[in-house]
């Protein structure tokens, strides 16, 4: 098959035509909904239909083919742009949703929503992270070539604005990129030198070009956005480079709307009746609102055509390989559909142990485990793989991408995001790490991870001011309470070898949603569930959760040799612990204490920063001893005596 339209069907007409299509179906949106962004859709048309015109390879009957070119629109304002590709192009988004943009309820929301829209890859809006997950995505795709490359070889393609490459995410994804060489990664910069407040010289100077060819990149740049051939001309120039490759093209936010173009005011507001009308008279666009002419949909379906053989060629490869070796072509539809295999459960179960140790050792025990059953699992750390028990082989290279564990730099939001990217094109379960008081610098993505309800492991240790002598500065304080907060987001935080097994398989067995795994620097004992539980009548309820159980079950002990009630419960979840409300409930957790003293009478806990010391010392400093949560709870159980 051919993967070039005929010549006789593109033409500088059409592809003018088709430009004015992308560019007033987003205004025209925008008009209706009055709200949105017109600015970046009009400026970047002419880039975009040049792309899924000769390049994209896709098949909307099936948006989710594993081998499909990925589109990430990383400037997630532009929205418009987007929806009306994936119209004109025959995704099922019929122009009634159009009409509907960012109404409750729609296919069209105002930014991206992963799930939402057939077609969309990921959701984008927080600027950076389209281009940090384009790379996750871009890496998932060698990473899977290099082990199914009769099934995977396809390009990941973003679409960037000046806010992007602003943040600071974009350094630690396109460092990772260009050090690994991803060179199936094309990313084009929407460069109109506006932001929402005015030029970017009030605040940039950077020279772009110069940024990503020092991160090993293949750079090119189109001075003229509107020149279709250039623009095509330079991505196939980049497709065959084996670098990832930046394509800065300058556009004009904005163009073709008269006082507006050029300018922020195109930026975040609809262009108004008249002005779109004057803009549409220019152009010569005479046609109803939301309209897709006869010849752009011509263009567009024979380009789709083209996705489609490619579809029915990579159909007969996977019919091949199910003949030739059925063994690796069911594991190839396993790992895509995301099934966990039978005997992970047992497996992790076999992990647990007599011996005091850290929840931390405990988990790299469960993830040598788990890997022995799932293949699929990869990840690695923020430069602390040993210390968080994250160590999983050998490492994935530029020249050699057949390995499980990836060394992600101290780059913790970057992890994250490229996690999200990996979790997102499919086919691995992808896991990073990092101290628990680290993830303030990803949090964004997890809240990604979270909304877009991807299985993404957060492995995050050294969970309390028991951490010691590195201080509060390395001391988590806040931080569990802070990540419960997030909707969707399971954290787990074990006391032992058996709760660490139940939390990996929790973990791994979810598929609609991420999980934090909060896990001990020091070693915790292996005590036997039994010895949690305390004798009828219980008036003393104690809870707590991670290296804290263990403290909670002393004290339960002293207690219990005073004639009092107690039983102890370890939540390994605490969004499903359901306090006994005929007793004294005491939760006990090294951090704060705010959402614990609305489920306890007395909530034990630490509400300040940490102090350096050894962590012995730091504990028994902030009262998280057994001779002080008994005097707590003795002193409590006499005042409501008295009262």
């Amino acid at each position: 098959m051919t993967d070039t339209l005929d010549p006789t069907v593109l033409s500088v007409e059409t592809d003018q035509l088709a430009v004015n299509t992308l560019r007033f179906l987003a205004a025209d949106m925008v008009e209706a909904a009055n709200s949105g962004h017109p600015g970046m859709p009009m400026g970047a048309a002419p880039m975009a239909w040049t792309l899924w015109s000769r390049h994209l390879r896709h098949d909307p009957a099936d948006p989710q083919w594993p081998d499909r070119d990925r589109f990430v629109l990383s400037a997630g304002h532009g929205s418009a742009l987007l929806y009306g590709l994936l119209h004109t192009f025959g995704y099922d988004l019929p122009v009634d949703e159009l009409r509907n943009f960012r109404q409750l309820g729609s296919r069209t929301p105002g930014h991206p929503e992963f799930g939402d829209t057939p077609g969309v890859e990921s959701t984008t809006g927080p600027l950076g992270q389209g281009l940090a997950m384009s790379v996750g995505m871009a890496l998932a795709e060698r990473m899977m070539h290099a082990r199914y490359p009769e099934l995977t070889d396809h390009h990941t393609y973003a679409i960037v604005g000046d806010g992007c490459l602003m943040e600071g995410v974009s350094h630690e994804a396109a460092s990772f990129a260009g050090h690994h060489r991803l060179g199936r990664l094309v990313v084009l910069w929407d460069d109109n030198d506006i932001t929402i407040d005015g030029n970017v010289a009030r605040a940039s100077s950077d020279d772009q070009l110069a940024r990503f060819e020092a991160y090993g990149w293949h750079t090119e740049q189109v001075l003229d956005g509107t020149d279709i051939a250039a623009i095509d001309a330079a991505i196939t120039r980049a497709k065959a480079d084996p670098r990832p490759s930046f394509i800065a093209v300058r556009t004009v936010i904005g163009a073709g709307a008269p006082g507006i173009e050029g300018t922020s005011k195109a930026h975040g507001a609809p262009l108004g009746e008249s002005v779109l009308a004057e803009t549409k008279a220019l152009a010569g666009w005479d046609h109803a609102p939301f309209t897709v002419p006869a010849s752009v949909q011509e263009v567009a379906a024979q380009w789709v055509q083209l996705g489609e053989q490619a579809h029915a060629v990579w159909r007969e490869k996977a019919a091949a390989l199910r003949k030739t070796a059925p063994d690796r072509a069911a594991e190839f539809h396993r790992v895509q559909a995301g099934t966990v295999p039978a005997g992970l459960g047992e497996a992790l179960r076999a992990t647990v142990g007599d011996a005091p140790r850290a929840t931390r050792q405990s988990s790299q025990a469960c993830l040598d485990a788990a890997r022995g059953v799932m293949p699929e699992l990869v990840g690695g750390s923020a430069d602390l793989s040993g210390s968080t028990g994250t160590v999983c082989g050998d490492v994935v290279s530029r020249d050699d991408f057949s390995a499980s564990a990836i060394a992600f730099g101290i780059r913790e939001f970057g992890m994250a995001a490229i996690m999200n990217g990996m979790s997102l094109h499919g086919g691995f379960r992808a896991f990073g790490s990092t101290f628990l008081v680290f993830a303030d610098y990803l949090r964004p993505a997890l809240r990604l991870s979270a909304l877009m309800r991807q299985p993404v492991v957060y492995v995050l240790t050294h969970d309390s001011v028991a951490v010691g002598e590195d201080g509060p500065t390395h001391q988590p304080v806040e931080h569990v309470e802070s990540l419960r907060l997030i909707p969707g987001l399971q954290v787990l935080r074990p006391a032992n070898d058996a709760e660490t097994a139940e939390a990996w398989r929790l973990a791994l067995e979810r598929t609609d949603g991420p999980t934090a795994l909060i896990l001990s620097r020091q070693a915790l004992p292996q005590d036997p569930p039994t010895k949690f539980d305390g004798h009828s009548p219980v008036t003393v309820e104690i809870v707590a959760t991670g290296s804290e159980v263990a403290l909670a079950a002393d004290a339960a002990e002293v207690l219990r040799a005073d004639g009092v009630g107690v039983r102890v419960v370890s939540p390994l979840d605490r969004s499903r612990y359901v306090p006994d409300p005929s007793a004294t409930v005491v939760s006990i957790e090294a951090g704060s204490t705010s959402a614990w003293s609305g489920i306890a009478d007395v909530a034990i806990g630490i509400d300040t920063f940490g102090a350096s010391g050894p962590g012995g010392e730091v504990l028994a400093h902030f009262g998280l001893t057994t001779d002080a949560v008994v005097s707590r709870i003795r002193a409590h159980l006499v005042r409501a005596i008295e009262n």
